[in-house]
Parts: structure tokens; C-alpha cells; sequence
């Protein structure tokens, strides 16, 4: 765990309470529950906080894909008195808020405002009732993904015989599972094949690594044109190897973490950029904490702005350029 201090003038604070909104309190503690350690987003939410002039003491809380922890930065949360805790993930919200139906569950935070962030799909984990309405009066969050059928169309825009894809999933992961079913639902209206291969698990219950290349080995055996990461906190932390493998095998990778194009294999992504989720989110934080909206009366903020980026180093490798028209749009990463 690590506690990174932002102390900025309150000046920019006192004149917010001059224009009418009250104050925040001074020096607020803020709880970041991270699974992969404090990425963009993280850094999105500490440097927005800072530019609107709040003090903020940041404890950032890193479960590094350990579930175990969870309960920790629960108790955690309340002793340290947090005015407010941010998650990063599915499997981080769902071990601070629990689900629905333990919303009113002590072992869950339901005393201190929730504001989550980087979760697929919030409703069908049953985080939430819907983004309009979550359903529970002390969480809120972001809204960071692309519908699942533009994805779909990009990969078929990038190569127009494409009607084959393949996924690999977490099969202990809810969300990773539902991921699948959502893409599935898609095949017959958008034509196209969809097959899917479980990562193996370790005595724990987390992703064996050493099943990602059988995984994909599997699913070029089967024909597919495309890998869609989908949903798994698990295959962005092995990034290298996942996206090196699907090189090797000649498959390209489209994923819906931009880092895994400019800093890894994968070939393309559409997404919304990490930095910037964070500053929505900073939004949600500055409405509860300094509005005094309670979290349960704020909607699910969505993005609104996508970029496509390709990695064209990768696009050589696999000897697959993009149309000269998709050019036009794309960012590409050299």
C-alpha cells in the first residue's frame, strides 16, 4: 500500500464556496482500490482532483489481483475514517461493495460513498440497477467502454472478410464470462463465428499464465481471423505475453486498453483514453464530496469521446495494413 499526498491551496476551494457550492472538507482522505497497481486512471483522478484546487490526502490500496486483500481495505476504509473510496475493476468493486443483493451486508462498504471505475459491465455483475438509477444510495461511477457492436464492426472495417473471432476468458472471473455471452449475443445480427477458449486455473482459482498460449494455439486451430481480449484484469497484467503469443500465432489482437497498443502487441483498440476516465470519475468525486450529492441520486457518468489506435510495428509483423480510409481516422502508433 501506498499513501500519496496532494496538499494544493485552498484558495481555488473557498472560491468554489463563494460561487455558491459548499465547501469540501479540508484535507479529505481518499481511498483508491486498485488491482494492477495506480495506472492512468489513478493518476487521471489525482491530477483532476489537484487542478480543482482540492486538498486531498490519496491512499492508494493495491490488492495486485489478490481478492484476499479486499476485506482489509474494507476495515480499512472505516478506521482510517475515508471520505470516500474509488475502485478500479470489477473484481475490486465487487470486494468493497458486494453485490445488490449484499448491499446492506457489513462486510461491504455501505457507510462510506463508492465511486467505481473501469467495470465492463456494472448491471449485469450486478453491481448496480442501471446507470441511470445504481440502485444504492452510497455508490456511483464511470462508464468507460465502447458498446460491444462497434468493436465488432471496427475489426470488420480494419479487414472486411472478417466473420471469425475468438476470446479468451477468466472462467472464475464473472465478468470475463459475461463479456462472452454479451459478444455471443451479437453473432447472428452481425454475422460472424464466435469461438472461445477458458483459460486453465492455478490451486487458487486465479488464470494458470501458462495456459495463454495453448489458449490461442486452440483458437488458430479453429480459424479465427481476430482475438477480442473482452473482459480480464488477468490477460492486460500479462499483456506481453498474451499479445506476443497472438503475434506469433499470426492472429491480431483487439483490446479495450489502449497501453496494450502503444506499450505491448496488441493490434488495435477502441477506447476511451485511461487519463481520461480518471478525470470523469474526479468529476463524480468533486459532485459528492464537494456538492454533498449523495451518491445513490448521481447516474452512471459515461464517455463520450473514443479513440482508435493501431500499432502499425504490429501491423507489418502480421503483414495486415489497414485500409488507406481507415487511416484517416486512426492514431498509429509507429
Amino acid at each position: 500500500m501506498m499513501q500519496t499526498k496532494m496538499l494544493v491551496a485552498a484558495a481555488l476551494a473557498a472560491l468554489l464556496t463563494l460561487g455558491g457550492a459548499p465547501a469540501a472538507e479540508a484535507n479529505m482522505k481518499i481511498g483508491m482500490v486498485v488491482w494492477i497497481g495506480c495506472e492512468e486512471v489513478c493518476r487521471g483522478v489525482q491530477d483532476s482532483i489537484a487542478a480543482q484546487g482540492l486538498e486531498a490526502d490519496f491512499v492508494v490500496m493495491d490488492a495486485a489481483q489478490d481478492k484476499a486483500k479486499l476485506p482489509l481495505f474494507v476495515e480499512q476504509a472505516r478506521r482510517e475514517k475515508m471520505d470516500l473510496v474509488l475502485t478500479w475493476g470489477t473484481s475490486a468493486t465487487l470486494g468493497i461493495v458486494g453485490t445488490l443483493a449484499e448491499r446492506d451486508d457489513p462486510k461491504f462498504l455501505n457507510d462510506i460513498p463508492v465511486v467505481f471505475t473501469v467495470v465492463a459491465d456494472p448491471v449485469g455483475s450486478n453491481i448496480i440497477e442501471s446507470y441511470e438509477h445504481t440502485g444504492r444510495a452510497n455508490v456511483t461511477g464511470t462508464r468507460n467502454r465502447v458498446p460491444e457492436s462497434v468493436n465488432i464492426k471496427s475489426m470488420r472495417r480494419y479487414l472486411p472478410t472478417f466473420d471469425h473471432l475468438g476470446m479468451l476468458f477468466e472462467t472464475q472471473t464473472p465478468n470475463s464470462v459475461n463479456k462472452v455471452e454479451e459478444v455471443r449475443a451479437l453473432t447472428d445480427s452481425l454475422g460472424f463465428t464466435l469461438d472461445t477458449e477458458p483459460l486453465g486455473t492455478l490451486a487458487d482459482g486465479s488464470p494458470d499464465p501458462d495456459t495463454i498460449e495453448r489458449g490461442i494455439q486452440a483458437l488458430k486451430a479453429k480459424g479465427v481471423q481476430f482475438i477480442y481480449l473482452g473482459s480480464s484484469a488477468f490477460l492486460e497484467k500479462q499483456s506481453d505475453r498474451f499479445t506476443g503469443a497472438a503475434v506469433a500465432a499470426g492472429i491480431p489482437v483487439l483490446t479495450p486498453y489502449e497501453h496494450m497498443v502503444s506499450s505491448s502487441q496488441a493490434l488495435m483498440s477502441v477506447a476511451a483514453r485511461d487519463y481520461d476516465v480518471g478525470r470523469l470519475a474526479a468529476e463524480q468525486v468533486r459532485r459528492i464530496l464537494v456538492d454533498r450529492v449523495a451518491p445513490g441520486k448521481l447516474p452512471v457518468l459515461a464517455m463520450e469521446e473514443f479513440a482508435y489506435l493501431v500499432n502499425m510495428r504490429v501491423a507489418k509483423a502480421l503483414n495486415r495494413y489497414p485500409p488507406v480510409e481507415f487511416l484517416q481516422f486512426v492514431e498509429k502508433v509507429e
